[in-house]
């Protein structure tokens, strides 16, 4: 038997205009298009047709009022993905939701619909949100801290499985003749009861086509890599260099491999912005176009949250004192990880903080690269061949023109190297991404363990 060879796996990250903060303001944006579901239906469908493994989209339950300079109030993700689902067969579909502001029951029946209804293409984007203003639409004065909002999240991730396993894939039995439609002994109350959550079960859906949704997770800090670790089956990541991204991805796997786990399983796909064009200088040109589009306001006033100072007496061509960073670049001492790569970046290259804004501005510090369709191809296959990712998140500047560009002329040289499908061998996404469909919690009359040490895992 021959061994079939490692594959790429390709996202699109949907958002919005596209990941570009002035994508909005490009004559042929799409803006006026932001709140229409047919829109990312239409795009959902183009990353099928190019075959895909998902499409992806964020969220933050809150509205940053401090710039009105880009679109926001976006649609909540999950009922976008049911909609896309109905619409779509393959294409795997993946929504952020919080640990911080969900109750996992709640967050678990509502992924396992997805999941159910769409025939088993759902992933669950497990955040524990950063945001003071989404925490103060839930009741909170402030963010808790991120040490706590991890033993929260790994409470939660604990609870939501036990439901998703709470009924065995058997259960469902529908005899008309005896009247009984499931066996009760292969629907299991949970009973469980930690620090944060107490929540009997079962769930009030039968086991879905996965199993259990995709756990996918956002976050590079220390306790996002143990999280990750532990939990995570994809990793959204951000990476300027490959250095960094081969020392992210060893880390990540040598992690997973200590817990256990099969480092195969886990898929670390950092994110890529790419402007394209006929040639290299017919990107760059557009990359500078859209920088030049931007609002320095917007830009600053991320930057100053993201940095904690004011940068308001910096002029804008005046370079970036390397010492709002101090401390902060270590990728793996930092619990920051969005910070350590804006670090980099400054100690790194030096910029004005003209340059740095407009590096954050392609894709929030995810790698922005400008080049031919070929060079984009080269760049992914040298990370995807060198040890530094399993995939990517591709977050195209411009939507739909850059996805367009990204599907016609980079997937089909990816797949004439033969490390990308040209049809989709299987239904759902787990099988996309080469994962196995878990056993449950419960199979053979096992029972998970209850008052598990919370704090202890969220540190393993």
């Amino acid at each position: 038997m021959t061994d079939q060879p490692r594959q790429l796996s390709l996202n699109a990250f949907l958002h919005d205009t596209g990941h570009h903060e002035a994508s909005w303001r490009h004559p042929e944006s799409s803006v006026e298009r932001a709140h229409d579901i047919d829109f990312y239906v239409e795009l959902a469908q183009r990353a099928e047709a190019a075959k895909l493994d998902g499409v992806f989209f964020a969220d933050i339950p809150g509205v940053w009022a401090a710039t009105p300079y880009r679109p926001t109030a976006h649609l909540e993700p999950i009922t976008r993905l049911a909609a896309i689902a109905a619409r779509t067969e393959r294409i795997g579909l993946i929504a952020t939701a919080s640990t911080t502001f969900y109750e996992p029951y709640n967050l678990a029946r509502l992924f396992s619909s997805l999941d159910i209804l769409s025939g088993g293409r759902a992933g669950w984007n497990i955040v524990t949100t950063q945001s003071d203003v989404a925490a103060r639409n839930f009741s909170l004065t402030e963010i808790p801290s991120p040490e706590e909002r991890y033993v929260r999240a790994q409470e939660f991730v604990d609870v939501v499985t036990k439901l998703w396993d709470s009924w065995e894939d058997d259960a469902i039995l529908a005899d008309r003749e005896s009247g009984v439609y499931f066996d009760p002994a292969k629907v299991h109350p949970i009973e469980h009861v930690g620090r944060h959550f107490q929540v009997e079960g079962a769930l009030a859906a039968p086991r879905s086509p996965q199993g259990r949704p995709v756990y996918v997770q956002a976050g590079s800090s220390n306790d996002g890599r143990a999280f990750a670790a532990r939990n995570a089956e994809a990793i959204f990541t951000a990476h300027q260099t490959i250095e960094d991204a081969q020392a992210f991805y060893v880390d990540i796997k040598s992690r997973t491999a200590k817990l256990g786990r099969n480092p195969d399983h886990v898929k670390v796909l950092p994110g890529i912005s790419p402007f394209l064009g006929a040639t290299e200088a017919e990107a760059k040109e557009l990359q500078h176009y859209v920088n030049s589009l931007t609002v320095p306001a917007y830009g600053l006033a991320q930057l100053e949250g993201l940095v904690g100072v004011s940068l308001a007496e910096l002029e804008l061509d005046e370079p970036v004192p390397a010492e709002l960073f101090a401390g902060s670049g270590d990728v793996l001492d930092n619990n920051r990880s969005r910070l350590q790569v804006v670090a980099n970046i400054v100690e790194r290259d030096r910029p004005t903080l003209r340059q740095l804004l407009h590096r954050l501005a392609g894709a929030r510090g995810h790698n922005v690269v400008a080049g031919t369709p070929l060079q984009v191809a080269d760049l992914i296959t040298e990370w995807f061949e060198n040890g530094a990712a399993d995939g990517f998140n591709v977050m195209p500047p411009l939507y739909p023109q850059l996805l367009d560009a990204f599907t016609a002329q980079v997937v089909p040289i990816l797949q004439d190297r033969g490390i990308f499908r040209t049809e989709y061998t299987g239904s759902t996404l787990r099988e996309h991404f080469g994962l196995p469909r878990p056993e449950s919690l419960y199979s053979g009359g096992a029972r998970p363990e209850t008052g598990i040490d919370l704090a202890g895992a969220a540190r393993a």
